[in-house]
């Protein structure tokens, strides 16, 4: 097995039972949650609505 190319380092916060905030190596962080319809399908009550993890990843490959 070949060496990894890339290594990412982040910190992860939990925030409140629905919330965290992900602090990455060059010092952006940015808030995930839960929104739209997954608050629905569960029946959850969010403090407010912010972009799921993987909301993220698909703006990332897709740009």
């Amino acid at each position: 097995m070949s060496d990894p190319l890339y290594t990412a380092h982040a910190e992860l916060e939990k925030l409140g039972s629905l919330h965290r905030r992900a602090r990455l190596e060059t010092g952006e962080t940015f808030d995930m949650g839960v929104h739209g319809p997954v608050v629905q399908l569960f029946g959850l009550q969010p403090e407010r609505e912010l972009p799921l993890p993987v909301d993220y990843i698909v703006a990332a490959t897709a740009g």
